[in-house]
């Protein structure tokens, strides 16, 4: 699944910064006492036996392995979700999705039923992930996956992560789900319509479809039901909302507004937040954090604890919170809010600089990465609250600017 383009938000990486420019097995030689990536790579092998693993299966899995720079630079330029909210889901949520999205919610009503009956979740929150992620599994990604993984596990960015990765994806091999040819996917070493990293298919694969085997690439049972259970596993409160469109009043006690915190129904009410488009708020204790994906001046949702698994699946809040809109379409919901007012939404440029002077200032914002992730809204919060100005965790060019 999408975590950053793979990971990046979701994953904590002490090895960040050691090699961070490492583009060839020469350079990565620095942080591995093998040596070179043959001498890695037989190291591994020798992992892989103590691991349990078949010499059959990691001798079919990793023959003609080559270290592939072009995999590493691929994981130093991720950037799609520095976009906006909006920029972003408008692009993703895009009419044909919601289209073959609902077409396949009644094409496929049983076994969405049946789903949802074995691990509680809804059938419009599975299938938004199955059109974000492949588009109903029309694109699950055509490259090397043994290839992509090997190399990221002798990368010094995330070594131990990726190495857990290869190891997974030679036991699905000799398990028999898959075959070598068979492993095409992203760069980053997903697999199949879910997009599920190896460890999390040898872990929550099903055989849905019965047929002997987990194949989340050719059978979408599978990959439905694995997806239901990983989310399960997560934590996903069965019969309970994920996201709701909100309208918020022009004052509010905006640092409450804080996907970490969160307030019964009956509070936000009384703070004058009122459910979107006619509908009303039930007054009940039913909690929620205040989502302001663009600041007070744009969309708004209550995200309910189910949205906390959204997070789990992929640490982008801008990714999360359009998978968790594209789920509330596909139930019925009406096209989001453009908000109160036009957004002063900073660049990626600028989020860098933004990020730098936080830096600078002791916070913690994780990666200098043009990304406004948890942990710069977090920072931006905290100086907004000493600056005496609305604590809407978004930051615009006028902060920035007294931050310079």
């Amino acid at each position: 699944m999408i975590r950053q383009h793979n990971l990046g938000s979701a994953v904590l990486v002490a090895t960040l910064l050691v090699g961070a420019m490492l583009t060839s097995p020469a350079l990565a030689q620095k942080c591995h006492p093998e040596g070179s990536f043959k001498g890695w790579l037989e190291s591994f092998k020798r992992d892989a036996a103590a691991a349990g693993i078949s010499r059959q299966a990691t001798a079919a899995g990793l023959r003609g392995i080559r270290f592939d720079p072009a995999i590493v630079r691929k994981d130093r330029s991720q950037g799609v979700f520095s976009q906006t909210f909006l920029k972003f889901s408008d692009r993703m949520v895009a009419q044909y999705r919601l289209d073959q999205g609902r077409g396949n919610l009644k094409k496929f009503k049983s076994m969405f039923g049946g789903i949802e009956d074995q691990f509680g979740v809804p059938g419009p929150v599975l299938c938004s992930f199955w059109g974000l992620e492949t588009d109903f599994g029309a694109n699950v990604g055509n490259g090397p996956t043994l290839n992509s993984l090997a190399t990221l596990a002798y990368d010094c960015r995330r070594p131990d992560l990726f190495r857990e990765q290869l190891l997974a994806a030679l036991k699905i091999i000799d398990r028999g789900d898959l075959k070598p040819s068979e492993m095409r996917g992203p760069w980053a070493g997903e697999l199949g319509q879910l997009q599920f990293l190896p460890m999390h298919y040898v872990e929550f694969g099903v055989d849905a479809d019965r047929d002997g085997r987990v194949n989340l690439l050719k059978s979408s049972p599978d990959a439905l039901a694995s997806a239901a259970k990983y989310m399960a596993h997560l934590g996903w409160r069965r019969g309970e909302p994920w996201l709701r469109e909100v309208t918020v009043p022009r004052k509010l006690p905006w640092e409450q507004a804080d996907i970490a915190i969160k307030h019964p129904h009956s509070q936000w009410i009384e703070w004058g937040v009122e459910a979107a488009h006619g509908d009303a708020l039930p007054r009940d204790n039913l909690p929620a954090s205040l989502l302001l994906p663009m600041g007070r001046n744009g969309p708004a949702f209550l995200a309910y604890e189910n949205f906390d698994v959204y997070l789990e699946w992929n640490g982008s809040l801008v990714y999360s919170t359009t998978a968790a809109y594209f789920a509330t379409r596909l139930a019925g919901a009406p096209r989001v809010g453009r908000g109160r007012s036009a957004v002063d939404a900073l660049g990626a440029a600028q989020t860098k600089q933004l990020q730098r002077a936080l830096s600078k200032r002791g916070y913690d914002v994780g990666k200098i990465d043009g990304i406004i992730g948890r942990q710069t809204r977090a920072a931006v919060r905290d100086v907004q609250l000493k600056l005496g100005l609305p604590a809407d965790s978004y930051p615009t060019a006028g902060l920035l600017s007294k931050l310079r």
